[in-house]
């Protein structure tokens, strides 16, 4: 689906007409393109006083080839950077954080378009007092308000980094700054990513980072899971794409595109998690991830809501990912490193009038992932979810023109984002070396304003 307002935007006529008017300036985001650098730019590294991040993040960044410059060097009013990240862990008190105006203050407008923002931090559960707590949640609102006001498609993050983590800090963060600093993120703003513990392994190869890995998509024939499929084989992995037996042509379609399998079948059949777990032990012997993407719409409002409505969104949606989960953990087929990631929306977070059976549905992700990924984590089995704003698909291009087009804009970027934008996180979610990813529900919305 094309946004014409956004591509009108970008003319010499509708440039001028937006700055006269104060209209919605949607900017055109960096995406990311096989052989992209990570950053198209230096990036400026800060740190806090006794901050204990920024050493190890040197590292990993020097050793990606990105070009570090310090805060005592960033001396030429005319630099311009692809990224700002800072190590804000050594702030304990509320006094501390003038240090983020100091870093940020001077750089507002040194930031190139589609730049990036970084914050490293502490969980405020693992702080040592409260004041120390206290100055950690504040960074929520610093990287929340830098993702409205920089503009141009730059987005921030705040990253919680677990000091029990401290130990394989470089391999566990690695993915997650590649990540965020390339345009995979395009999508991404405002969003807070807990870094663990757990098992990541890097690849030998960045550019594929999925290679010998075997991944199931459900709902793969069409939308965001046919983007899915196609973004995790060009990462390397050897693709299962389902779909229900009515999508069989289009189904096939993806999977013979992208060289993997598929299999026509509907999940809510009451034989559908064992039938699953026998094809995939058979076939591969195992699941390396897993991604729970198949979902349905049957909208109402509650009180005109029949109760199969109801039953269908809810089973499809939520219990068939409880039903397949379980089976195939009871069968041990997705192995320690193993990674399962189910797609909720926005929608589980603010609601949506006429959707309570969707939402309800979605919520119930979310809740799916807080219960179950401490679990999981001591099987060496990572769960996260993403939750999708307005996405440009064929349903949403069904949508009234002008519920539409406030969907577009009431986003930081003033746009919608694309299938690839939903895949490229999902897909980060998935490599080896973000095991230490767990527990996590990544908005995919462009730092929308619903639910936030």
């Amino acid at each position: 689906m094309t946004d014409r307002y956004a591509s009108f935007v970008q003319s010499g006529a509708g440039r001028a007409l937006v700055k006269r008017l104060g209209l919605p300036d949607p900017p055109r985001l960096r995406r990311h393109a096989p052989g992209d650098p990570l950053v198209p730019g230096p990036v400026l590294l800060g740190s806090s006083t006794g901050g204990r991040l920024a050493e190890p993040v040197g590292k990993v960044l020097t050793a990606a080839g990105v070009e570090l410059i310090e805060p005592a060097s960033a001396t030429d009013a005319t630099a311009r950077f692809a990224a700002l990240v800072y190590d804000a862990s050594g702030i304990t008190d509320s006094t501390g954080l003038r240090q983020l105006y100091d870093f940020f203050h001077p750089q507002a407008r040194a930031l190139l378009p589609s730049g990036r923002v970084i914050v490293l931090g502490t969980p405020p559960s693992e702080c040592g007092s409260p004041r120390e707590a206290t100055a950690q949640r504040a960074l929520e609102g610093l990287t929340r308000s830098i993702g409205k006001e920089f503009g141009r498609g730059v987005t921030a993050q705040l990253v919680h980094v677990t000091k029990d983590g401290d130990a394989g800090t470089p391999v566990s963060l690695e993915s997650t700054l590649r990540f965020l600093l390339s345009g995979r993120s395009a999508y991404v703003s405002g969003q807070v990513i807990r870094v663990g513990a757990g098992t990541a392994t890097a690849p030998a190869d960045w550019d594929r980072p999925l290679d010998g890995q075997v991944v199931l998509v459900t709902g793969a024939a069409r939308g965001i899971g046919a983007a899915l499929a196609r973004v995790l084989a060009r990462d390397g992995a050897s693709v299962v794409a389902l779909d229900i037996p009515a999508a069989g042509d289009e189904l096939a379609a993806v999977a013979n595109e992208i060289g993997g399998s598929a299999v026509q079948l509907d999940l809510t059949a009451p034989d559908a998690p064992t039938r699953l777990a026998e094809h995939l032990a058979s076939r591969h012997g195992r699941v390396d991830v897993v991604v729970h993407n198949a979902g349905i719409t049957r909208d109402k409002t509650l009180g005109r809501m029949d109760a199969d409505r109801w039953d269908s969104v809810i089973d499809v949606n939520l219990s068939s990912q409880e039903r397949i989960n379980d089976v195939l953990l009871e069968r041990d087929l997705i192995p320690a490193g193993g990674r399962i990631v189910s797609v909720s929306s926005i929608a589980g977070i603010a609601g949506n009038r006429g959707q309570t059976n969707y939402a309800t549905s979605k919520a119930g992700v979310i809740g799916l992932v807080d219960s179950l990924s401490p679990v999981l984590r001591e099987r060496g089995i990572s769960l996260n979810a993403v939750a999708p704003g307005f996405i440009e698909t064929r349903l949403t291009a069904r949508i009234p023109l002008m519920i539409r087009e406030a969907g577009r804009r009431m986003n930081s970027m003033a746009q919608g984002g694309l299938p690839v934008d939903v895949a490229e996180t999902i897909g980060w979610l998935s490599w080896p070396a973000s095991g230490a990813v767990s527990g996590n529900v990544v908005r995919v919305c462009g730092q929308s304003l619903l639910g936030a």
